[in-house]
């Protein structure tokens, strides 16, 4: 599965040097960060309604769509996903609350 996100990770990387013209990604990279930011609370949005409603399908393809934007954020940034993957793994078997106070006492960002 990590496999996806790599490719993914590669297209993206070529898409910083494709036309604005001809690539949705060069499109967003050429607006800028805000704009990769607001399409990411956008496609949260869409995901939070897929939700509510219920539907299977419905919410599968819209955090496909949330998780791809955030992918186009990563790369924006100079990331890949195997930082966010290696950040999981580092969690994993940890309890939540325990992770949590774990951040705070390391100064990491707020949890919203």
């Amino acid at each position: 599965m990590t496999d996806i996100l790599e490719r993914l990770a590669d297209v993206l990387e070529t898409r910083k040097q494709a036309d604005p013209e001809s690539s949705y990604v060069a499109r967003l990279y050429a607006k800028g960060l805000d704009a990769i930011l607001k399409k990411i609370g956008e496609e949260a949005t869409e995901t939070v309604m897929a939700a509510k409603d219920g539907e299977a399908d419905k919410i599968v393809y819209e955090v496909a769509d949330l998780w791809f934007h955030t992918l186009v954020l990563l790369a924006h940034q100079g990331l890949r996903p195997a930082r966010v993957l290696a950040e999981l793994d580092r969690r994993y078997g940890l309890s939540g609350i325990a992770e949590k106070a774990a951040r705070g006492e390391q100064g990491a960002v707020k949890e919203s």
